[in-house]
């Protein structure tokens, strides 16, 4: 098989002392009620053999489970007007409360209460060099919403993603349909979180963020969501 590496990206990646190839697989642009199973069973049926791991983007998940909030659906407050003029805008892995509809997103979510103790706190450990506060004050369905915003695709301009439900069971479910190990990750250029894996794979999460450690899905336009990952021979 030929292995296809995105711009800037490399093929090959070493992880304690092991040699992973990694093929990013270009799809066509997933919209919202796609099954996940079809999609996933289209572009790797031909390829995976046993012992692969398909990495797959958190977002198509999200947006094939319908997990998707409307611009016109988010009344924005005074309150986060307020509150996202003392945010940042544009931090290292995209858009984030610094935009009134993000911030108001987290107040929908997490309450009034918390994103005002958030804000604070993460405002007072900014002078100490110490980020993220605020996102584990408000909790993980905040930090991982996507999109409001056209910098790469027009189509997420007036919808955001959310998180993908239950990506654990996901796996689960792709691995017993498919017969593929997998994990569903949210990673961009600057960090990787493993959301879930299925229960067949034995690497722990340090080990599989390792193995995408440098992004090879990318983070512009490369419509590439799914990665296969095999160990070199």
């Amino acid at each position: 098989m030929e292995y296809i590496a995105n711009e800037g990206k490399k093929v090959s990646i070493t992880v304690n002392g092991e040699v992973y190839l990694r093929h990013a697989i270009k799809t066509h642009f997933v919209k919202s009620g796609e099954n996940y199973i079809d999609v996933i069973r289209k572009y790797l049926s031909e390829i995976y053999r046993e012992g692969d791991i398909v990495s797959i983007s958190e977002k198509i998940i999200a947006i094939c489970q319908g997990r998707i909030v409307k611009r016109e659906d988010i009344k924005i407050g005074a309150l986060a007007r307020f509150l996202s003029y003392f945010a940042c805008r544009k931090n290292r892995g995209g858009y984030g409360v610094g935009m009134p509809i993000n911030m108001q997103y987290a107040i929908n979510k997490a309450g009034r209460v918390r994103v005002l103790i958030g804000s604070l706190l993460g405002g007072f450990c900014k002078l100490f060099g110490v980020k993220g506060v605020f996102y584990k004050i408000v909790g993980r369905e905040v930090a991982g919403l996507d999109g409001f915003y056209d910098g790469a695709w027009e189509e997420y301009r007036d919808i955001g993603i959310e998180i993908p439900s239950d990506p654990r069971g996901v796996c689960r479910k792709i691995r017993e349909k498919l017969g593929m190990s997998c994990m569903i990750v949210d990673a961009n250029d600057f960090g990787q979180v493993i959301l879930g894996k299925s229960d067949d794979i034995e690497y722990d999460e340090e080990t599989l963020a390792a193995m995408i450690r440098d992004n090879p899905a990318g983070q512009r336009r490369e419509c590439t969501p799914l990665i296969l990952i095999r160990k070199a021979k």
